[in-house]
């Protein structure tokens, strides 16, 4: 299966709850799911979101 990816940096100000719902909202609305988060130790977060890659051979119409 082949994944596209989105990094995502958090500041120090956002805190965990409010970065879960940002994140909730994009995976509900746009299909991203959490595939790692790194916290540093000056409080920001290095966040890697994935989804699945829709390939050009997915069944359509033809005329």
């Amino acid at each position: 299966m082949d994944y596209e990816y989105a990094p995502l940096r958090l500041p120090s100000n956002v805190d965990r709850l409010t970065a879960a719902a940002q994140l909730a909202i994009q995976a509900e609305f746009s299909g991203w799911e959490l595939a790692r988060v790194q916290l540093f130790r000056d409080g920001t977060r290095q966040v890697m979101l994935r989804r699945k890659m829709h390939g050009s051979n997915q069944p359509g119409l033809s005329l």
